[in-house]
Parts: C-alpha cells; sequence; structure tokens
C-alpha cells in the first residue's frame, strides 16, 4: 500500500485549486460537499465556478496562481489542463508548505482523492492508487446501488444518541445495540417517518440494558486451501461477525484479514512432525473464549470435516455446554485437482476416490494397498511430503503399475501454486530434489492437462 486512507477534517480549512476550467469543476463538485473554506485562482473560470463564488460557496480571485497564494492551505489542486501550468502552481503551492495534487498525475501527487460514495457522514472512499480508475468507478456504482439513500439520516440520528448509548459496557453489547439499530429497528421506524426513530432507539436500548448476559458460540469455519476468492459467503459473513479467531498455521494472512479488525486473533498452529500448540490447549481456548460470552470462530484450512481433529473440539464443547455450528470449505484435494484441470472421480476410469493423510503412519500402515493399487485408482493424500517415500514403496511392493501417473501440487490455489508432474517409480527422489516448502498434496492416479499447465503458466506470467 502506497498511499495511506485516512479522512482528514476539512472544517474551516483552506483548499485552495488552481485552475476554473473542467477539470476544476469535477474536483470542485467534491470539496465543495465538506466545510472547507475553498479558494479558486483562474484568469479564464467557468460559468460554474463563477456561479458558485456568487452563491458564496468559494472564493474566486481572477488571475493566475502566484506565489504564497497556497499559504495556510491544508490542500491544494493543480487542475489547469495544462501540464506546465501544473507543474508550476504545484512548486509554488509545495513552497508554501501544503499537500499537492496534481489532477491525472499520479506519480508528481502528494496524495490523491478517491471515489466516494456519500452517505454524509457515513462516506466510503475507494482508491486503486491510478492503478484501475475504471475499476474505482464500477465498485462505487455498486455501492451506491446497494446502499440506501436514507442510510446517511439513520447515521446522524445515531451520532446523536451516541452519549445515550454509553450506559451499555464497551464492548460485544454495544456493539449488539448498534447492529440492532441499523439493521433492523432504525430501517423499520424509519417507515413511519423520522420522528418515530428517535423513540425506537431508547425501547432498543432500554431492551438491551435489561437484556441477560450472551451466551458465546463457536462457528468451525473452512478457510479453503489459501484463495480467500474461495471462501464462502457464509465463512466471510463469520469472520465478519467473530470477536475472536482461533486459527491454523496454513491459514493464509490474505484470509486473516478479513476478519473484523476489532477480532482477538489466536495462532493455534499445528506443524506435522514438529512444535506445535497441543489439541488440549487449543480445546481449553476454544471453550474458555466461548465462555467469556464471544462469538468465537475456529478457523481451519481447507475443510474442517477433512482431517481437521473437528469431532475433539466439538467434544470439548458438548463438555462445556457451548452452542456451535459448522461451515464448510474447499478442501485442498478440490482446490488441486482443479489446479491441474483434472477430476477426482471419471466415468469409467475411478468411481470413488481414496483421501488419505500422511501425518497419521499409523493409519497409512493400515491401509488397503492392494486395492489401491489396482488400475484406475485415485488417492489424494494430504501431508504427504515426508511419507511419500513409503507409499511409493507400498503401492509398488502390492502391484501398482510403476509409470502410474502422480502430481504433487503445493499451495494449491495461491498464486505461488506450484505443480509437479511425475510417476509413481519417480515420485521420490523427485519429490526430495524439488524443495518444496509450503503444504503440499499428492495426486495418486492423476496427470495434469496440458491446458492447465499453459493457464499455469499465463498466470505466473502476468504475476511477473
Amino acid at each position: 500500500m502506497q498511499h495511506f486512507p485516512i479522512f482528514m477534517n476539512l472544517a474551516g480549512r483552506r483548499v485552495v485549486v488552481s485552475g476554473g476550467g473542467e477539470c476544476a469543476v469535477a474536483k470542485l463538485r467534491l470539496i465543495l460537499k465538506t466545510e472547507a473554506h475553498v479558494t479558486v485562482f483562474s484568469a479564464e473560470p467557468e460559468s460554474q465556478v463563477i456561479t458558485w463564488a456568487a452563491e458564496g460557496r468559494l472564493t474566486l480571485v481572477h488571475r493566475a496562481l502566484g506565489p504564497g497564494d497556497a499559504l495556510c492551505a491544508a490542500l491544494f489542486y493543480a487542475a489547469n489542463d495544462e501540464d506546465a501550468e501544473d507543474q508550476r502552481v504545484a512548486a509554488l503551492a509545495r513552497a508554501d508548505g501544503a499537500l499537492v495534487n496534481i489532477v491525472d498525475n499520479l506519480g508528481d501527487s502528494q496524495f490523491i482523492t478517491p471515489a466516494i460514495v456519500d452517505r454524509d457522514p457515513v462516506t466510503v472512499a475507494i482508491g486503486t492508487e491510478g492503478a484501475a480508475p475504471v475499476l474505482a468507478r464500477a465498485i462505487k456504482r455498486d455501492l451506491e446501488e446497494r446502499l440506501p439513500a436514507r442510510l446517511g439520516l439513520l447515521a446522524r440520528i445515531g451520532k446523536a444518541f451516541r452519549h445515550a448509548a454509553e450506559a451499555l459496557p464497551f464492548g460485544e453489547k454495544r456493539r449488539d445495540f448498534w447492529a440492532d439499530y441499523y439493521f433492523d429497528a432504525g430501517p423499520r421506524a424509519l417507515e413511519d417517518g423520522e420522528e418515530a426513530v428517535e423513540p425506537a432507539l431508547r425501547s432498543l436500548l432500554d431492551t438491551h440494558l435489561n437484556r441477560d448476559a450472551r451466551e458465546g458460540f463457536v462457528e468451525f469455519v473452512g478457510a479453503g486451501p489459501g484463495d480467500p476468492d474461495l471462501l464462502t459467503l457464509k465463512a466471510r459473513k463469520a469472520l465478519d461477525r467473530a470477536e475472536v479467531v482461533i486459527h491454523d498455521r496454513l491459514v493464509t494472512k490474505e484470509v486473516l484479514e478479513l476478519a473484523r479488525r476489532e477480532a482477538v486473533l489466536v495462532d493455534a498452529g499445528k506443524e506435522g512432525f514438529g512444535k506445535s500448540m497441543s489439541q488440549e490447549e487449543i480445546n481449553r481456548l476454544i471453550v474458555e473464549h466461548a465462555g467469556a460470552g464471544h462469538h468465537v470462530v475456529r478457523l481451519k484450512s481447507g475443510d474442517p470435516t477433512v482431517f481437521g481433529r473437528l469431532d475433539e473440539e466439538i467434544e470439548a464443547c458438548d463438555a462445556a455446554n457451548v452452542t456451535w455450528s459448522i461451515v464448510p470449505g474447499i478442501t485442498a484435494a478440490s482446490a488441486a485437482v482443479a489446479g491441474i484441470g483434472q477430476s477426482l472421480t471419471k466415468r469409467e476410469r475411478n468411481s470413488s476416490v481414496r483421501v488419505l493423510t500422511g501425518h497419521d503412519m499409523k493409519g497409512f500402515a493400515e491401509q488397503d494397498w492392494r486395492s489401491l493399487a489396482g488400475p484406475g485408482e485415485v488417492a489424494a493424500i494430504y501431508m504427504g511430503k515426508r511419507s511419500a517415500r513409503f507409499v511409493q514403496g507400498r503401492l509398488l511392493m502390492h502391484g501398482a503399475d510403476p509409470a502410474t501417473p502422480v502430481t504433487v501440487v503445493e499451495n494449491a490455489s495461491r498464486p505461488d501454486q506450484r505443480t509437479l508432474a511425475t510417476t509413481l517409480a519417480e515420485l521420490e527422489p523427485t519429490l526430495t530434489g524439488a524443495g518444496l516448502s509450503g503444504p503440499a498434496i499428492i495426486l495418486f492416479g492423476l496427470a495434469p492437462r496440458r491446458a492447465a499447465e499453459v493457464a499455469q503458466d499465463i498466470q505466473r506470467e502476468i504475476a511477473l
């Protein structure tokens, strides 16, 4: 992030604009929505600028900007529709100590003006750091359609009521009150007219003040294989509501950034064959936070029902009388086969698929290797890097064809996804030689389609 988004208080402060043509008018339409004192320097201003000056909305100086004209200005806009003049006045404004924006010149500007959705006092700013103005406008248009026109009125009434709402303890009780107001009681009251909103607020406050302490709740949420775009809508909503997020090591930072900003993030990373937080400690944390009345999201990589020790954590919740629910996610096997252009099952090839974990060596030893070694069989082996040689030996020992295709997908669905196409006979030493460092899944019996490989090459080129 090159440009840090902030909302500057311009009430009573000076904003200077150099230029009076179409470019300046476009900026002034936005600036005049603020409470700033606006001064425009232009020898030949458009009629709209003259009208605004006559209405007392801005001060118009009928000449070009000179030295000292931007003194004490909080912001300065160079909008002369002429590059040389914009550079001249920008240099003068910088010398006067103002923050400078040169319209349509990102490189020489000290700040940028985002696309804005205005539901005063609710303001949504959309910026792309100059990379995609068309995209910013599309997002603005979408938000304009989604946000009710009277949202600002609800916000203004709510702002005046904030002092009364401080009677509620800070934290979830106060957040619940405001959520009920903005998304339920407020809009319903507004249907009966603006005068009905404040009585509805007072009634709602009494209800929340007399409400018993909220019980905690746990959602076991699948974070998917890593790509935040693969999160389900239900998972996104859970992260937005969560007060505590207890997450695995493999949950990507892009997914964690979708959690509400006030949420407490707890790293409960478990790493195969290495140091990790014990399952007993994870269970204790889940129950402890839920017992304190918090909405807890136990965020698991992939799908919580696939090798996620879900049953142990549910049993801990049941023992503590904590209510829970499960939000499934896209598991790594689905992401991996999609990445190589294949499917886990195929008519006349295999009607079933084996899902194994290389972390449980005891479970590995008990597999029906003879049946898996048969022609056309497919298996998805999770956490199989360290057990690959064992798998290879067992399958070959039970008659598997050495030429059976095997694909290893590292970091499935992520920008740094890497695919190794090999055979059972060459699985080791190919896997060790590749030096994979990220989470990998072994797809036994599947080879990448050529089209998928080409698509991955194109994606890598785009990323570079």
